[in-house]
């Protein structure tokens, strides 16, 4: 009993740490009994909540609701890109990690690039693109832990593909943004530009090629993709625009199952998945972190600032310096992540002045934020972190779409570097250092899966909501609204800030070195998005949070219809 009234006081703490009048909270997080889910578009969310409704685990709505994202957001997301996920099993206690990301084409070398008079990667085009990890990322999730037919999780995208949807506010900018793209590809000109433009906000857009791809997928799984119908369209698209791409590019990509690492802050645990990915540079933050009374200086505070962004430079420059993909470079993990490395990095950082070199360079890649972030948990406690990927917003990923098949390439190569000597150098059946990562946080009987979008921007973002919930004592739905920075460079002393951070605060940052470039006061572009659900296991109550820089939302499973009466 005395540990069931510690989770209530626990749950009413979260719920309660903002007043409910005079808040600065956008709204109130989404709590039910039942399944709760978290996407960026409601109509994904709504999808998801649909097929627990059906019977569904948190993993099969969690893909039903990016197979709807891959329609709604097509140039942030799709089957033509990657995908990363953390599933925390229920009746095990354990968590498991999936790095559905691909490699690059066999051929896709350094030395080919600079044969074709190329000195950097490019981040647009067919030589941008690596095997789309997706739909081997859905198969593998599905098989270990679904419960509902493929062909039922995803016949509502296929529904909505046919009879079209509303296109979002949000989206429809970043559609409007990549206009002159799209025209350069005649394929996804005719894909994307129905009309000859971009669709408006509210605008009905049908997508029946990408139906016909969920349907081969429906039927054939992962193979349809890899070797079947699917595969051919993939393969004619790669010929077309002189890419290296192969069948055996193809058929011999598979995903990894992965263990997530962690870091202990002020007694809550955080989880990521390890490299190839940048989760590892949040867990760095906060290991520094951890030694300043950020709670004490108060939330956004010039110190607490200060803190954050030299944390931030530090970490990132270890990113570059070590993290690529660990099947060819020795990525010291435990060393980075370890209190003691910590302790020595904090020393580093002076309480008054800006660092604006630590060693890094400029990142490799770009700062887009193609991602969609999605959280679900389910009624018997399944919680599902997941993200995916085309990489690029502007111009749709690589900026082709594939044959009639209704999804771009991405441009998840653009993240390689051709420099030697680099742990990110591209080779032939090589992942690329990704930007994408979910993530996992917990405390006892609390459990909280979370991510936020954003390109480089999203390791640090993580460290920011594990902050705002655990210094600051934010809920879910505080923590994604709060006001972040974001220094999407590696190197120099620049930062971007939101509107809403006090002009005090920034004068008291300037005066320390740093160089603030100033945006919106919901910045979606630099600041990224996110989402998040949180489970009780005691109460067994789950909530969910939507980030209001984006056009999504949290919507809860609805208790089955009872059974009426017979008429009289």
């Amino acid at each position: 009993m005395r540990h069931l009234t510690a989770s209530l006081l626990t749950l009413a703490a979260f719920s309660s740490a903002l007043p409910a009048q005079d808040r600065s909270q956008s709204r109130s997080m989404v709590s039910s009994p039942l399944g709760v889910v978290a996407s960026e578009s409601v109509l994904a969310s709504q999808v998801a909540a649909r097929i627990l409704e059906a019977g569904g685990n948190a993993v099969d709505a969690a893909i039903a609701a990016n197979a709807m994202m891959g329609l709604v957001a097509p140039m942030n997301d799709g089957i033509g890109g990657d995908l990363f996920a953390i599933v925390y099993e229920a009746k095990t206690g354990k968590l498991h990690g999936l790095n559905a990301s691909g490699w690059a084409p066999r051929g896709l070398t350094p030395a080919f690039l600079r044969a074709k008079g190329l000195t950097r990667m490019p981040q647009r085009g067919i030589h941008a693109a690596t095997v789309p990890g997706a739909v081997k990322g859905w198969e593998a999730l599905h098989a270990r832990f679904g419960r509902l037919p493929m062909a039922e999780i995803l016949a509502p995208a296929i529904q909505h593909a046919e009879l079209g949807f509303p296109v979002g506010e949000v989206v429809s900018v970043y559609w409007k943004d990549s206009e002159a793209v799209l025209r350069e590809d005649a394929p996804t000109a005719a894909t994307f530009l129905p009309g000859g433009r971009a669709p408006a906000a509210g605008e009905l857009f049908r997508n029946p090629q990408l139906a016909w791809s969920y349907r081969q997928i429906a039927a054939e799984g992962a193979k349809a993709f890899y070797t079947g119908a699917i595969a051919q369209q993939l393969l004619a698209s790669a010929r077309t625009h002189g890419g290296t791409m192969t069948p055996a590019d193809l058929a011999d990509y598979d995903v990894e199952w992965v263990t997530p690492v962690s870091t202990t802050y002020r007694g809550w645990t955080v989880h990521e998945l390890p490299p190839n990915g940048q989760g590892i540079a949040a867990l760095q933050m906060l290991n520094i972190l951890e030694r300043y009374p950020l709670a004490e200086w108060g939330h956004n505070s010039a110190r607490a600032l200060h803190a954050m962004i030299e944390a931030k430079k530090l970490a990132y420059a270890d990113l570059q310096r070590h993290v690529g993909d660990p099947r060819f470079v020795r990525v010291p993990v435990a060393g980075l992540i370890s209190k003691g490395y910590a302790d020595r990095q904090a020393e580093r950082i002076s309480a008054t002045r800006a660092a604006c070199d630590v060693g890094g360079g400029d990142p490799t890649g770009t700062p887009d934020n193609g991602t969609t972030y999605l959280a679900v948990a389910d009624k018997d406690g399944n919680l599902v972190s997941f993200i995916q990927s085309n990489y690029s917003t502007v111009g749709f990923g690589a900026g082709i779409t594939v044959g009639k098949a209704g999804f771009v390439w991405h441009n998840r190569g653009g993240g390689f570097s051709l420099e030697a000597g680099s742990p990110n150098v591209l080779a032939g059946r090589k992942r690329p250092l990704h930007t994408i990562i979910p993530a996992f946080m917990e405390k006892g009987d609390e459990k909280v899966a979370f991510g936020i979008m954003g390109g480089w921007n999203q390791a640090q973002a993580h460290a920011q909501f594990v902050a705002n919930i655990v210094d600051f004592g934010m809920n879910i739905q505080g923590a994604l609204d709060a006001p972040r920075f974001s220094k999407d460079t590696f190197a120099g002393c620049d930062v971007n800030f939101e509107a809403r951070i006090p002009r005090a605060v920034r004068d008291s940052l300037a005066a320390m070195g740093h160089e603030a470039v100033m945006r919106g006061d919901f910045s979606s572009t630099r600041m990224g998005a996110g989402q998040a659900v949180q489970r009780n296991m005691a109460t067994r109550v789950n909530s969910g949070a939507s980030d209001p820089r984006k056009d999504g939302g949290a919507i809860s499973e609805l208790p089955s219809r009872p059974s009426r009466p017979p008429r009289r």
